[in-house]
């Protein structure tokens, strides 16, 4: 079997090839990979090459695929694997196995990443209970699955305590007011999806530094959208108010239970303190790069006004099968996200602009060749295109969103 793939060489070395998958073992599954979407942790690891964690050293002569949230459909079964999976099953690849080598698919193996149209799923991954069955009508919230499942592991690992018996409670405070610092980005976004239709909670407030990319937050997960399911929810650009606190907290009456720092930014750690209730939970969500960052809190609140404070990253096996859940029941709609589609022959160039953030998670169907297109833009390309014209049609019907239907038309069209 053929498969086309991005392989990363070295340090910024991406290239697009096409080569021979060796035979499928008798443990192995053989999967043809529809859907990928780009995530900052490939841009990282493509930049850092064998110094990033999870690329291994020999990177030059056994190129790695890369691409960590894929989603697709089985094409060929291993002898011994075939009384488990079956012939057109669609699956979604979660790709943190905790192994103690760090390596993961998407950053350390030949032949399985999502930048490929088809893949080999080694014995590793589905002894790891990482390759997970997917029953969702489209291919392109399988591969979101990944950013929800981090989001997801940040709500699991928020935790309340009431005083009087010490007993913990798990999760968001049921009707409570939930912030998002630095919030409008891809995964303040599913946060919001999350935290609405999960979490219900009563008021979110959520913050940015950046009008364009607050009003593109705003079309996405709309406060209309939110308070027809009995949330309350606010945008707040923050770069022009002087007591930042007094002011968030007062869009809530007395502060926050939950707050999700989306940013590695040390005054956001220290403002999510500050606008926290008793018994207020923080979850610096971000990543910082440096090892030695500091950040300060008000120790006097952590001891008398039960203040936590909580960092998760990444996710489990567990929070993708509850993923999956959420999607097929449709109580979250991870096209929320999704800003850019894109073919296969894009995603090099779509992964070295990833360093100038540009728009919110950007889709790639391996199986086609097609420029990295924003949503928006469908609607002028369409004057001269009749793939976007029918596309911008159909997305205009879904309140300006990607949605089964369209992917549906683009997997199908005459190119």
């Amino acid at each position: 079997m053929k498969t086309k793939a991005v392989r990363l060489y070295g340090a910024s070395d991406l290239r697009l090839e096409e080569f021979q998958l060796p035979d499928l073992g008798d443990n192995e599954v053989l999967i043809r990979v529809v859907s990928d979407s780009l995530c900052t942790s490939t841009y990282k690891a493509v930049m850092q090459g064998s110094s990033h964690k999870r690329v291994p050293e020999n990177i030059g002569e056994k190129p790695i695929v890369v691409g960590h949230e894929m989603c697709g459909e089985i094409i060929e079964v291993g002898t011994e694997l075939k009384d488990k999976w079956k012939l057109g099953q669609k699956i979604v690849i979660q790709p943190a196995l905790k192994l103690e080598s760090n390596f993961d698919p998407g950053y350390s193996y030949q032949y399985i990443g999502g930048n490929m149209t088809y893949a080999i799923v080694p014995e590793i991954v589905l002894e790891r209970n990482c390759m997970i069955p997917y029953e969702g009508e489209d291919f392109y919230s399988g591969s979101l699955v990944e950013a929800f499942g981090c989001a997801l592991r940040g709500f699991k690992g928020l935790y309340h305590t009431d005083y009087t018996n010490y007993k913990r409670t798990d999760g968001a405070k049921a009707n409570g007011n939930f912030a998002v610092l630095g919030g409008a980005g891809p995964m303040g976004l599913a946060t919001i999806e999350l935290a609405i239709n999960y979490a219900q909670v009563s008021n979110i407030v959520v913050t940015d530094l950046d009008d364009s990319r607050l009003d593109y937050a705003k079309k996405m997960i709309s406060p209309e959208s939110a308070k027809s399911k009995g949330v309350n929810l606010q945008y707040v650009n923050t770069s022009n108010i002087k007591d930042t606190a007094t002011y968030l907290k007062s869009l809530v009456g007395d502060g926050f239970d939950d707050v999700f720092v989306m940013v590695p930014v040390s005054q956001l750690l220290t403002l999510a303190e500050e606008i926290c209730r008793t018994d207020g939970c923080i979850n610096f969500f971000a990543g910082p790069a440096e090892h030695n960052f500091q950040g300060s809190l008000n120790l006097y609140r952590v001891h008398y006004d039960g203040i936590h404070l909580v960092g998760t990253a990444g996710s489990i096996p567990e929070d993708t099968i509850d993923v999956i859940k959420l999607i097929e029941d449709k109580i979250i709609n991870p096209a929320v996200l999704v800003s850019h589609i894109m073919g296969i022959d894009s995603v090099i160039d779509a992964i070295y602009e990833m360093g100038k953030p540009n728009g919110s998670k950007k889709v790639c169907y391996n199986a086609i060749n097609l420029p990295l297109v924003a949503i928006d833009d469908f609607k002028e390309l369409g004057k001269k295109d009749p793939l976007f014209k029918e596309l911008s049609e159909i997305v205009e019907r879904n309140d300006g969103l990607w949605c089964p239907e369209a992917e549906e038309f683009l997997l199908r069209y005459p190119f």
